[in-house]
Order: structure tokens, then C-alpha cells, then sequence
């Protein structure tokens, strides 16, 4: 089974982690920029931040194989603040990096006017830089938050193909598929979405558009449910094939829209980086 995480922030993970995704069958990730879990308070800890998506992590994830690429955004949560605006000017130089496939996370957190602003601001440019867009739905009256999303998407003029809807459930996947856009899936230990759930929604609406991933990061989250979801198909009756799309061609479908998408050389021997300071724990 070969697995491609479209969505997993591995900031927020050990490499412990690295080492059991890669013998789970995890080949390749793509890591959104989003909230650190406190709030950052001038645009310089973003750019410290974005240079480790597309410096720092690709070289982590390297070490066990893993192909790691990036989104770029301010998310939703920070748009609300004022000292973090100037981070849209930012973004342009981030958005022309190699391993950046596309613009995220943006959307709703609160469903607050900044964030209308933001959020139509940085499909617009998705759209100057022919980058697809990852949509993070909000955590709290979500299917208002996916209803009032897929609004401004239609509004900004981006191909909804481009577009992922992600964070979906039973109550908000149906307008999204009849929309266009792709239908993204977090499959969590207690919230968001189950392998179970995730297979009876496969089961209903089919296995086209639709991604599945883990998004974990700091919070309590499993980066091997990707896994847990592709073998729960199998056990259902889904074949090696209908897995293989869900896991890895549709993601790589997604993303492969950027243009950038790099996974030539996945079956290479793993890196050594001998010499590496900080493989020897050195600074």
C-alpha cells in the first residue's frame, strides 16, 4: 500500500513519527502552513516558519524517504490579527518556491469580516500563481462555514477542480462534490472523522475527489490513520486499486495541478546526509 498524506503538519511531529510512516507505506506528504498553537506576533516568525516548510522539513522528512511538499497561507485563525496582515505581502516570494503546490490553509475559522478579506485575498492568489487552493473548514458551525466557503470560491473565479474543501463530514460532503470541488477527509482518534465513517462515505459518493489524510499536528492525532483507512476499505470489500486511487493518485492528481509536484526517484536507496550535524545531535 503507498500512501500520500495531502494534508499533515509535520512541524508538530517527531521523527519517530518520519520512521513509522515510512515503514506504514506513507511515501510522500504535503505539509500546510497554519497555527502554531500561539499566536505568533510579527510577520518575521513567519518567515522564519515558511523557510522550514521548504527548507528545514523536506530535508527531515528525506532522512526516511518521506517526499515532503508545502502549502503556503496565512491561516484563518491568524487573520483575525492585526499584527499578522503583513504577512500577505510576504506570501508572493513563498508562492514561487519549487516545493510549494499550493495556497494554504486558507478559509474560515470564525467567519469574521478579516477573514473574508483574507481569504478572498489569497485566492486571488491561487489564481495569479496557477496554484490549486487547500480550504480549511471551520472547527465550529461547519456546515455554514463549507456553505459560505464554497460562496467565495465561486466568487473569486478559480477552477473549482483546483480547489479542495477539506475537514468534511456526513453533514457537508454532498455540497461539496455537487460544487466541483475536491473533498477532503481528517481522520482523527475522536473527532472529525473516522476509517469507518470514512469508508461508508467511499461506499455513497465513490472515490473520485476525494483525499484522505490525517492532518496531525500538536493536538492529539494519529499520522497512521491514512493506513488505518486504506485497510478498513480493504476489509470492506474496496479493491487494491480503488485504495491506491484514494491514497495516492488522487492526491497526486491534486497537487500535480501545481506543476511542482516531484516524486521522481521515490524507489531511490534512502539518503545517508553523512557529516550532517544534526544527525549527529551537533548544532
Amino acid at each position: 500500500m503507498r500512501i500520500f498524506d495531502p494534508h499533515i503538519h509535520m512541524t508538530s511531529r517527531t521523527t519517530d513519527d518520519y520512521e513509522r510512516m515510512a515503514a506504514a507505506g506513507v511515501r510522500a506528504v504535503v505539509e500546510p502552513a497554519f497555527w502554531l498553537g500561539q499566536p505568533r506576533t510579527n510577520p518575521g516568525s513567519f518567515t522564519d516558519y515558511f523557510d522550514s516548510l521548504v527548507g528545514w522539513e523536506p530535508f527531515r522528512a528525506g532522512q526516511f524517504g518521506v517526499r515532503h511538499h508545502a502549502t503556503i497561507a496565512l491561516n484563518p485563525k491568524e487573520a483575525n490579527d492585526p499584527r499578522c496582515r503583513p504577512v500577505l505581502d510576504l506570501l508572493p516570494r513563498y508562492l514561487e518556491k519549487d516545493g510549494v503546490v499550493a495556497v494554504g490553509e486558507i478559509g474560515y475559522d470564525s467567519m469574521t469580516p478579516e477573514e473574508d478579506d483574507v481569504f478572498a485575498a489569497q485566492l486571488a492568489m491561487a489564481v495569479a500563481h496557477d496554484l490549486p487552493a487547500l480550504v480549511h473548514t471551520p472547527h465550529r458551525d461547519k456546515a455554514r462555514g463549507t456553505e459560505r466557503s464554497l460562496s467565495v470560491v465561486a466568487e473569486s473565479g478559480i477552477d473549482p477542480g483546483r480547489v479542495v474543501i477539506d475537514h468534511l463530514n456526513e453533514v457537508t460532503v454532498e455540497i461539496v462534490r455537487d460544487s466541483g470541488c475536491w473533498a477532503g477527509f481528517s481522520i482523527y482518534p475522536d473527532t472529525k472523522m473516522s476509517p469507518p465513517r470514512m469508508v461508508e462515505l467511499l461506499r455513497r459518493y465513490g472515490t473520485e475527489r476525494m483525499l484522505v489524510n490525517s492532518a496531525a499536528d500538536w493536538g492529539r492525532s494519529d499520522p497512521l490513520l491514512t493506513r488505518a483507512t486504506g485497510e478498513a476499505m480493504l476489509l470492506a470489500g474496496f479493491s487494491d486499486d480503488d485504495v491506491d486511487r484514494v491514497l495516492w493518485r488522487n492526491p497526486v492528481e491534486f497537487y500535480g495541478q501545481s506543476g511542482r509536484l516531484d516524486l521522481t526517484d521515490l524507489d531511490a536507496p534512502e539518503p545517508t546526509f553523512e557529516g550532517n550535524s544534526i544527525l549527529r545531535g551537533g548544532s
